[in-house]
């Protein structure tokens, strides 16, 4: 992987992370780093997905794959912010 596409990664994941994170409600006690990496994950699992149903490949904007994407980063954030903060708990 070469240096602008690990800086792109990083780019998409934060958007994708973001808006995974503006999607569930409440506060998310965990740092933005983490959600950075739930958005690059996300990001990844949502293509192959996305490949995989064959609607990776649209003219245009790829809006399924995208709504895909930040489904599974809300999701992530949402396990991963009840795990982070039951641990900070006890």
């Amino acid at each position: 992987m070469t240096v602008s596409g690990i800086i792109s990664a990083i780019i998409i994941g934060a958007i994708i992370g973001a808006l995974g994170r503006l999607i569930v409600p409440g506060r998310q006690p965990i740092p933005i780093w983490l959600t950075i990496v739930i958005g690059i994950v996300a990001a990844l699992i949502g293509s192959a997905i996305a490949r995989g149903a064959g609607v990776a490949t649209t003219p245009g904007v790829d809006w399924i794959e995208l709504l895909i994407q930040v489904a599974l980063a809300a999701l992530g954030v949402f396990v991963v912010a009840g795990l982070y903060k039951r641990r900070s708990v006890g």
